[in-house]
């Protein structure tokens, strides 16, 4: 097939290379290159260096108003979208003979919108999976031709959750496009849009922890925020963020300490070689790898020996 690929970040890049393995890739969009780090260095995105890579032609308009002629003489059989960053218009959804096909990272209808991967973490979800589905005019509402699972562990975070699924997606709408091109009646199937749950998009403002909450639900707020926002709280005017916790059972609770129903939530009630452990809404959770302002994220005996905690503050 003559394949269009519309694609930015990393997530995206398994997709395009998967493809240009089986199809002819005669074009790519991405986003324009832009400022990032702390020394607003212009960085061109992942998606136009794997492109450039395999000897691809990029381009990179700052919005797609006026770019449909150009796609249509192009002449794609089909365009995959994956993570791009702009909305496409109908007069271009309607260009390519098979249309356009999008890999979202979620089991749709559960998780539609630009969060999927952190908040099915978030949510406590015990599965992920990407949907391979025909895009419309309206965010992920488009009919499905593939769904693609895999379980969430308990270790997981939105990072290596989001690398596991973007190789899943790569495999899945490979699959698609394989399918249509055997049997171009091959058609996707509606979503029940009951069932739909909106993914909102991640603020900053979310990344501070609630010590309210139960140990696991704080738990799985931290594995959702790696890589950003990042989970954080505050320890006498110092900002920590915290990069990976585990909730303690009895069975593994290597405190000594159990902590009395009258220690207020966030309060730190002991430590060891494992870590430091906070008394939660429900539990307790154990913090095993920090970060504070200046620094890099350390193991907690790492951590320790540059920062003390105290037993008995409560963290904020």
């Amino acid at each position: 097939m003559n394949v269009i690929f519309a694609g930015t970040p990393e997530f995206a890049v398994p997709a395009l290379q998967a493809l240009a393995k089986e199809h002819q890739i005669i074009g790519v969009f991405t986003q324009p290159d832009r400022q990032s780090g702390r020394g607003k260095k212009i960085t061109p995105p992942a998606v136009k260096k794997a492109a450039q890579d395999l000897g691809l032609s990029v381009f990179q308009p700052e919005t797609l108003k006026g770019q449909a002629e150009h796609i249509a003489n192009l002449a794609p059989d089909v365009m995959v979208v994956v993570a791009y960053g702009m909305l496409l218009p109908q007069l271009i959804l309607d260009i390519p003979r098979f249309g356009c096909i999008n890999i979202h990272a979620s089991l749709l209808p559960r998780w539609r919108g630009a969060a999927p991967i952190h908040r099915a973490i978030e949510a406590g979800d015990n599965k992920s999976g990407v949907a391979i589905m025909r895009m419309e005019l309206d965010l992920d509402t488009g009919p499905v031709f593939q769904i693609l699972e895999t379980p969430i562990l308990d270790t997981d975070t939105t990072l290596s959750l989001h690398d596991k699924l973007a190789e899943l997606g790569a495999q899945g709408v490979c699959e698609t496009l394989r399918a249509l091109d055997e049997n171009p009646s091959f058609d996707a199937k509606a979503q029940d849009h009951t069932k739909a749950c909106y993914a909102r998009k991640l603020k900053k403002e979310e990344s501070h922890i609630d010590w309210s909450l139960s140990a696991i639900d704080i738990d799985r707020k931290i594995r959702a925020f790696i890589p950003f926002p990042v989970a954080q709280c505050q320890y006498d005017g110092t900002r920590l963020r915290v990069w990976q916790a585990k909730v303690i059972s009895p069975a593994d609770d290597n405190s000594n300490e159990r902590p009395s129903h009258s220690v207020l939530p966030g309060t730190i009630i002991a430590q060891d070689e494992y870590g430091v452990y906070v008394k939660c809404g429900q539990g307790v959770l154990r913090l095993e790898i920090l970060q504070r302002d200046g620094s890099r994220a350390m193991p907690w005996q790492q951590f320790s020996n540059g920062f003390a905690l105290t037993v008995g503050f409560q963290l904020r």
